[in-house]
Parts: C-alpha cells; structure tokens; sequence
C-alpha cells in the first residue's frame, strides 16, 4: 500500500500529473494517466472515459470534492465520494468522509470510511445485463452496507 515498502497492485501506464504540497486547485480536474494529489485539491476529479487512470491522494494529500476514477490509492484525506470501477486501496492513513462505490478495494488496518461502501458490477457484466431479462442496467449489488469503521 502507499507509504510502505509494498508495491502498489494498482499501475497505470502514462503520464504523471503532480498537485505538489503547497499547491492548492480550486476546481475540476480532467485527466488519464496517473494523478498524484500531495496538496489539496477543492474540485472534482474525473478521469477520461475510455482511458487508463489512476488517482493517488498520498498521506498529506486532500481531495474536497467527489473522485472518479477506474484505479485510487487513498493515503490521505477525501472529503466527497469516491467511485473506483477497478481496483481502490485505502491504505492505513486513509481518510474518507463519503460514500466509496468500488469494484475491488483493499483496506489497511487505521484506514477510515464515514459514509456507505457499495460494490459496483464490473463494467463489462453491467453492459451484458443491459439487454438481458431485469438487467436494467444497475451497476450496484443490493449490497449496500453503511460503515463508520475504524481498523486497528
């Protein structure tokens, strides 16, 4: 997980964009590649449909503001929801105040979620339950379950 020696699961080819520590974005972000948020972003971040991206909020980092993307690594503070449709690992300074929509997540121990955690279909099955008999489309289990949870 990020801030320990263990590589991350989650890589992402491409360019790196970088929100240094002193920096503050007020406003939107739009991007593909990877995204590495050590200063504090006031704004929603999205990544481009269609392309590989990954959104890193490292330990001293702050996203205020929703975060879309297919892969996140959250090591610092997130004040909005987080939908993941890959792969979202909270590491053990993790700090989330909303709802976190994933496909697949990891969770260190001292990671926090104050908000609900939901599993989202992986976007290929969303697309073929489309068209089949009470597939309408929902990209969410009727697993919904409401966590303010602390691990130790």
């Amino acid at each position: 997980m990020l801030g320990t020696k263990k590589r991350s699961a989650t890589h992402v080819s491409g360019k790196t964009t970088l929100v240094s520590s002193d920096t503050v974005i007020v406003g939107d972000i739009r991007f593909s590649g990877v995204l590495d948020i050590e200063g504090l972003v006031q704004g929603n971040i999205v990544a481009q449909e269609g392309k590989d991206a990954l959104v890193r909020v490292v330990d001293k980092g702050r996203v205020e503001g929703e975060i879309r993307a297919p892969s996140v690594v959250i090591n610092g503070a997130v004040q909005g929801n987080v939908y993941s449709t890959r792969h979202l690992e909270l590491a053990s300074k993790a700090r989330v105040q909303g709802n976190v929509f994933y496909t697949l997540v990891e969770m260190a121990a001292g990671a926090e979620v104050n908000g609900s955690l939901a599993h989202m279909a992986e976007p290929d099955a969303v697309k073929a339950k489309k068209g089949a008999p009470g597939g309408a489309g929902s990209e969410h289990t009727a697993g919904l379950a409401v966590v303010s949870a602390k691990l130790d």
